[in-house]
């Protein structure tokens, strides 16, 4: 087995060349007091050796690391990698490094993740709550800290952590009053285990339009789930069981209302005229599937960009807070073929 080859240090330039190592190392820093040409010697120098520059104990000097930490709960929609591509191009502009990690939707896992980027020392975090985080006391160290904090989508309120978000209420009663206006009187509620800020507002979104509508709210009619693709399958499976089934299905998410729709029409139950559908968050499968399904719109790109720009600007200290501390982003209904009963009459 080879020998792994010796860390080369500003000390093996500075005998190299036959100059102080502190010469060396305001050269590599670009420092105004150093020679051009010396400059130019010195970083041509380290390039040659295969010198790294350390920057773990640089930013410890300067009480910076330059990273931000993102989190959260899975990234497989497209909804969400339009949100990171906001996010990377306003923190690299500002010369920001991001690490990202996933909770995969639980909270062990979230606060773990939490405990990791304290621990590396992340200048701020960005985080998207995981579905079951019901309290958001392990992000409390960066608080006490001082350290940045911004929720964005999944928000948790908090007075000194900004949120980024759109009306899920609103959102929610729109698309239930649409369902509502294509005839659907038994509308089922596919929604997470347990109700964090962002899936209570949606079931309160479409509580309130029943309620509106003079359509009784049934508990039964709610199903609780995972949210996955798979888990809208077992949604299906407990739709089919039904006495009664149900006219329409609102799920919070797209990947549970198209893992839902193609169980459904496995079993021969006619999309949208048996059973209309419409989900949330536009991802790309929201498009693909057959119908095309009835979802939420809202930016994503746009989302990540705004919550890192608050980011930069509380770290510059440059930040005024709006309103609640909170800024909210416009979304839309995106009606497909998955709901349209009247249309196909």
């Amino acid at each position: 087995m080879d020998t792994p080859e010796k860390e080369i240090t500003i000390y093996d330039i500075a005998r190299h060349l036959n100059i102080s190592a502190a010469t060396v190392s305001r050269a590599l820093m670009d420092h105004p007091s150093v020679n051009v040409n010396t400059k130019q010697k010195v970083q041509e120098t380290a390039q040659q050796m295969g010198y790294r520059s350390n920057h773990l104990a640089s930013n410890l000097r300067k009480k910076r690391s330059n990273i931000i930490g993102l989190v959260v709960g899975n990234l497989d929609s497209s909804f969400m990698t339009n949100i990171i591509v906001g996010i990377e191009k306003v923190l690299s502009e500002a010369n920001y490094n991001l690490i990202i990690s996933q909770s995969l939707d639980n909270i062990g896992k979230e606060i773990k993740i939490a405990r990791a980027m304290y621990n590396n020392r992340v200048d701020g975090l960005l985080v998207s709550l995981a579905y079951d985080t019901e309290n958001a006391e392990h992000f409390e160290s960066f608080v006490k800290r001082g350290i940045p904090l911004v929720y964005f989508d999944r928000i948790f309120p908090d007075n000194n952590c900004p949120g980024v978000e759109i009306d899920n209420v609103k959102a929610a009663y729109e698309i239930t009053e649409h369902l509502i206006q294509q005839g659907c009187k038994r509308i089922v509620h596919v929604t997470a285990y347990r109700l964090s800020s962002v899936a209570l507002d949606r079931f309160n979104g479409y509580k309130q339009a029943l309620l509106d509508y003079n359509i009784p709210f049934d508990e039964s009619l709610v199903i609780y789930t995972h949210l996955g693709i798979e888990d809208g399958v077992q949604a299906a499976q407990t739709i089919l069981a039904m006495p009664n089934r149900p006219d329409g299905v609102f799920a919070i998410n797209d990947a549970s209302a198209v893992g839902c729709i193609k169980e459904l029409k496995k079993a021969g139950v006619k999309i949208p005229d048996d059973i209309a559908f419409a989900g949330f968050n536009n991802d790309s499968i929201a498009s693909i599937v057959e119908p095309g399904l009835t979802t939420v719109n809202y930016k994503g790109y746009e989302m990540g960009e705004m919550a890192a720009q608050i980011l930069v600007d509380k770290l510059n200290n440059n930040y005024t807070p709006p309103a609640g501390n909170k800024l909210i982003l416009k979304s839309e209904l995106v009606v497909r073929e998955s709901s349209q009963k009247k249309k196909r009459k």
